[in-house]
C-alpha cells in the first residue's frame, strides 16, 4: 500500500523527487520509484513503521524552502501528500533553476504566460480538461457536438424552447438554432472564467441589420439566463457589411464582437477603424490556400504565410494602438501557434491543445509591442469603396472569405435539418 502511496508521490513530482523508505529491519533501501539526484532533487523520507499520519522528514537543497514547509512536516500524513501539490509545487520550483523550470513546464504552460488561450470548441468536457480562458465556437463545431450522445439534452431544451415559442415553421427553427447556441456557450461559460464567441448565421453574411437583429436575440437569451454580454462575443463575417454591423453593435449596443473568417490586411484594417473588440485571422486556412494554389507543399513556421498575415495585422495594429486585439485561429499544427506566441490571443483545438500540454520544448514570444512599434508600416485607412478593391486585389482572401461563408451555411442547414427531424417537420 505505501509503494502505491510513493508511486502517487513520485508522478506529481516528476524527475525532482526521490523517495527513500525505512524498512522494518531499520535499513534504508531506495525505491524503484526515483529520479536522478541532483542538487534540486526534493529528498522525503518517512518512517512506516509508524502510524500513516507519521511526520514526513523533508530535507532541501534550500533552507529557505524548508523553513517555508516546517509548518506543515508534522501535519502531514503520506495519503495526504499527494492532494498538496498546489501547497509544495512552488517552493520545490523556487530550487529550480529557471532554464530547468522552463523545461519542466509544457509549450501549453509556457504559451499560456505570454497569450491568452482560447479553445477552439463546442466539447465543454475538452475545455474542462484543458483550463483556457475563453472559448469560441461556430455552426461546424455545435453541428459536431449536436451529434454527440452527452449533449442530446441540450438539443432537446432548445426544440422545446422553439416549439413553445411558436410561430411559423421557419421561425420555429431559427428560434431553436438561437437556443442551441446559446444553451452551448451557458455549458461552456461554466467551465471557463472568461467569454464564449457566439456565431451569427453566415447566410446573413451581407446582409447589416439582419446580423444585428439576430446578435441582439443571441445577447438576450444570454441575458435571460444570467449572463451578462460581457461574457460573451458575438461572431460576425468579415464583410464590409459584417464589420458595420460589428461598428453598430459595439457602438449603440455595447455588444462585444469577433469578427471571423478574417484573411486580408483589408478586412483587418476596416475592422480596427469600426473599432470592434475582437478579429479571428485564419492562420492554417491562408496556409492551405498557399499549398493548394503554389508550387511550394511544405511551409517552416517562420514562412507560414497564415503566421505572416498574422503577424503584419499585430504589428500595424500595436503601431497604432487600435484598441481591436488579435486572435489567430484555425491553426494546422502546432509550430504555428508557437510562431504566435505573444499574439492577444489564440484560439486552438483540443487537439493541438493537447499535443502543447504533452511538449516541453520552450517557447519564447515572437510578437511584442516592442518590435511591432519599430516595425516600418504605414497607417492605412479604408472607406468602403477602397476596402472592396484592396479586398479583391487578394485572391486568397476573396475564395477563402467566400469558401468560408458557404461552409459554415451549409453546416448550419445540416444542424437545421436535424431539428426539423427532431420537429417532426
Amino acid at each position: 500500500m505505501y509503494l502505491k502511496y510513493a508511486q502517487e508521490v513520485y508522478e506529481i513530482l516528476p524527475r525532482q523527487v526521490i523517495l527513500l523508505v525505512n524498512s522494518s529491519s531499520s535499513t534504508r533501501r531506495e525505491s524503484k520509484y526515483r529520479s536522478p539526484l541532483d542538487e534540486s532533487n526534493l529528498l522525503l523520507q518517512t518512517d512506516f513503521n509508524q502510524p500513516t499520519c507519521a511526520p514526513l522528514s523533508l530535507q532541501l537543497p534550500s533552507a529557505a524552502v524548508h523553513t517555508a514547509l516546517s509548518s506543515i512536516q508534522n501535519s502531514v500524513c503520506l495519503t495526504c501528500f499527494v492532494n498538496i501539490k498546489a501547497l509544495l509545487f512552488p517552493f520545490i520550483m523556487c530550487s529550480v533553476s529557471p532554464d530547468k523550470r522552463r523545461k519542466m513546464e509544457s509549450a501549453l504552460e509556457q504559451l499560456k504566460k505570454h497569450t491568452v488561450v482560447v479553445a477552439d470548441t463546442g466539447d465543454f468536457n475538452a475545455i474542462e480538461e484543458y483550463k483556457p480562458q475563453d472559448a469560441t465556437t461556430n455552426p461546424s463545431l455545435i453541428l459536431a457536438a449536436a451529434k454527440m450522445a452527452a449533449y442530446q439534452h441540450l438539443v432537446d431544451q432548445a426544440i422545446k424552447y422553439g416549439i413553445a415559442k411558436g410561430g411559423p415553421e421557419e421561425e420555429q427553427i431559427t428560434n431553436t438554432m438561437d437556443k442551441l447556441f446559446v444553451s452551448f456557450g451557458l455549458e461552456i461559460l461554466k467551465k471557463i472564467p472568461g467569454r464564449v464567441s457566439t456565431e451569427v448565421d453566415a447566410r446573413l453574411s451581407y446582409d447589416k441589420d439582419e446580423m444585428v437583429a439576430r446578435a441582439l436575440r443571441i445577447i438576450a437569451l444570454y441575458e435571460e439566463a444570467g449572463i451578462k454580454k460581457d461574457r460573451v462575443l458575438i461572431k460576425l463575417s468579415s464583410t464590409w457589411e459584417g464589420i458595420q454591423a460589428g461598428r453598430e453593435l459595439e457602438e449603440k449596443h455595447g455588444v462585444h464582437c469577433n469578427m471571423t473568417l478574417l484573411f486580408s490586411f483589408a478586412q483587418a484594417v476596416a475592422c480596427a477603424e469600426a473599432k470592434v473588440t475582437l478579429i479571428s485571422p485564419f492562420v492554417g486556412r491562408i496556409m492551405d490556400w498557399y499549398k493548394e494554389n503554389t508550387a511550394q507543399k511544405s511551409y517552416e513556421a517562420h514562412e507560414d504565410p497564415g503566421v505572416i498575415s498574422v503577424t503584419k495585422i499585430y504589428n500595424h495594429y500595436k503601431k497604432y494602438d487600435y484598441t481591436t486585439v488579435v486572435m489567430g485561429a484555425s491553426f494546422r499544427n502546432t509550430a504555428e501557434v508557437k510562431a504566435l506566441a505573444g499574439c492577444d490571443l489564440l484560439t486552438i483545438s483540443p487537439g493541438l491543445l493537447g499535443e502543447l500540454s504533452k511538449d516541453h520544448s520552450t517557447v519564447t514570444p515572437m510578437l511584442t509591442v516592442q518590435k511591432a512599434k519599430a516595425c516600418d508600416l504605414e497607417k492605412v485607412h479604408l472607406d468602403e469603396k477602397e476596402f472592396r478593391w484592396q479586398h479583391n486585389e487578394d485572391r486568397m482572401a476573396v475564395e477563402k472569405l467566400s469558401d468560408g461563408i458557404r461552409k459554415f451555411a451549409a453546416d448550419a442547414i445540416k444542424l437545421e435539418t436535424m431539428i426539423k427531424v427532431r420537429l417532426g417537420l
